[in-house]
This record gives C-alpha cells, sequence and structure tokens, in this order.
C-alpha cells in the first residue's frame, strides 16, 4: 500500500474544544486521524489535549463516513505520559465535564479535588475512550509512558514501531501505577508486577511477545501497516463492527477488568494522601518530569 503522508491541520476552537494547540485532527477516506500535538513537550497530556482529544473522539464517532480511527503522535514520541511538569500545565483550570457527572475540583481541596479530576480527566475519560463505537488502533512510535500507556491501552489494536518503548514507573512516587489500572489484563500478573516493581523500560519486540500490542514494523513502515489494517477493517459493516466490540469489551469486563480498576484508583488515591501527608502536600512524592524522565530505567532484556 501506499504510504500516506499528510500534515494534519489542528481544528478551530468552535470545531474541537478548548484549545487548537494540542490535538489535530484529518481525515482520509473512512479513516479519521486524531494526533496527539504538543511535541515540544513530547505530547504530556495536560488538561486541554485531554478535553480537545475527546472533542476530536466526538467528532470521529459523529462522522458516518468514518469507519475507523487511528490515535498517533506527532514529533519524536507517541506520549510522554500526563503533565506534570510543563509550562503550561492546567490542573488547577475548570474545564465542563464531559465524563462523569462530579463535582468541579477547582473550589476543593485535598483529596477531594484529586479524587474530583482523576475520575473526569484520567479513568472517566478512558473508559469513556474505551467505548467509542468504532475501532480505534493506536499507531506508536518512541515513547509511550504512564499515561501514555492509558492512551495505548483503551486502543482496540496497538500497532508499534521496533523503536517504541514502554514504562509505568510512577511506583517511584509510592502509587501503584496509572490511574486506568489494565496492567493485570494487557500483560498478564507477572509481567505487570515486573514492570511496576522495576519502573524500567520494555521494548516493542517485548511488547509483542507479551500479547500487548498487535504487530511490531520498522518506524519507515509503521503509517503504511496501520493504513492497511484500517483499510480492511473499513470494508466491514459498521453497526457489525460496533456490536463486536461491545462484546469483547463486555468478556473484559467479566473477567474482571472494571471491578479490579475501582479497587485500584481507590489504593491510588490512599497512595496520593499518603503523599501529601508526609511531603508538604506534595501528592507526588517528591517527583517531577525531569525526576521522573531520568528513573524510566534502562531498557529490559
Amino acid at each position: 500500500m501506499v504510504c500516506r503522508v499528510t500534515i494534519p491541520s489542528p481544528l478551530s476552537a468552535a470545531e474541537l474544544g478548548p484549545d487548537t494547540t494540542p490535538v489535530a485532527y484529518d481525515v482520509v477516506g473512512a479513516t479519521a486521524y486524531i494526533t496527539l500535538n504538543r511535541p515540544e513537550f513530547r505530547n504530556s497530556q495536560n488538561s486541554v489535549m485531554t478535553y480537545s482529544l475527546d472533542a476530536a473522539f466526538g467528532r470521529a464517532v459523529d462522522d458516518a463516513g468514518v469507519k475507523v480511527i487511528v490515535l498517533r503522535g506527532a514529533g519524536k514520541h507517541f506520549s510522554a505520559g500526563h503533565d506534570i511538569g510543563t509550562p503550561e500545565r492546567d490542573v488547577d483550570v475548570k474545564y465542563p465535564n464531559t465524563a462523569t457527572l462530579y463535582w468541579d475540583h477547582t473550589d476543593r481541596v485535598g483529596g477531594d479535588q484529586r479524587l474530583a479530576r482523576e475520575t473526569e480527566v484520567y479513568v472517566g475519560m478512558c473508559r469513556r475512550w474505551r467505548e467509542i463505537p468504532k475501532p480505534v488502533i493506536a499507531q506508536i512510535h518512541g515513547a509511550c509512558i504512564a499515561g501514555g500507556l492509558m492512551l495505548a491501552w483503551i486502543c482496540d489494536f496497538i500497532v508499534a514501531s521496533d523503536d517504541a518503548f514502554f514504562s509505568d514507573p510512577v511506583a517511584r512516587m509510592g502509587i501503584p501505577g496509572v490511574e486506568y489500572f489494565a496492567h493485570a489484563f494487557v500483560l498478564g500478573p507477572r509481567r505487570a508486577k515486573e514492570i511496576l516493581f522495576t519502573g524500567e523500560r520494555f521494548g516493542a519486540a517485548e511488547a509483542l511477545e507479551w500479547g500487548m500490542v498487535n504487530h511490531v514494523v520498522p518506524r519507515d513502515q509503521l503509517e503504511a501497516k496501520v493504513d492497511d489494517i484500517a483499510g480492511r477493517i473499513a470494508e466491514m459493516p459498521q453497526l457489525g463492527l460496533a456490536l463486536t466490540k461491545k462484546a469483547v469489551n463486555i468478556c473484559e469486563d467479566q473477567m474482571g477488568l472494571r471491578n479490579a480498576m475501582d479497587s485500584v484508583f481507590g489504593w491510588h488515591h490512599f497512595a496520593h494522601s499518603a503523599n501529601a501527608e508526609t511531603m508538604g502536600g506534595d501528592s507526588l512524592g517528591g517527583m517531577d518530569a525531569k525526576s521522573m524522565k531520568s528513573s524510566a530505567g534502562k531498557q529490559s532484556s
């Protein structure tokens, strides 16, 4: 298949939520390409990116001509995770809730504030996106760290380049993994413990061996591979795809994914509160973006 080359254009604020910068949207044929677009910050996810991403997914769902959605990242990396230290971090900014019915976090304090925000923009958004009734393919290259894993794991397929690497190093904060805790389901319990206990990176070949990704290809073939899969999916009837996706998701939930995630989310917030009690109110245990980057560990063998 001929490799398609396009430069996605950010939507206007009216078309795509609170801001035009952090997400780009492009439709070619029956495929919507949604691009994380903060390459200068390794596509770390601030709130405006989260809400713009939600708006982009909504636009793709509403477009009857779109059969498949591709989620990808601009620049050198897919996503370095949640924004915990860039100049554009907007943790205290209010956006209208769309994922859950919960009160605004910006006029709350302490554990109440953290729980309200993370229920909405982390667990709530990811669960909302997991239920998108159209197939979603994650196109992963470079870093896919912590919150980047959350975005990849809500997708139906993951196709990675051979230079992709993955990590969830947040145990270094004293926290049991990211909020969308699907680790034991996508990696198996022993691999999940290994990557969480060590915080080390694992590569695309390991992710393929462990069953976390569908395909690994050379970097220069990544786009063509994703386009080929999207093209084959687009030949299927839309309702059939939606019902099949729902069926598999139901099976995964029956195996305990949703209940396990609810339970671990509680322990996640206990960890935030424990940190805040001993670190002068710092729920991240003294870690910031720079220290988390340096702590991601070496490529595991």
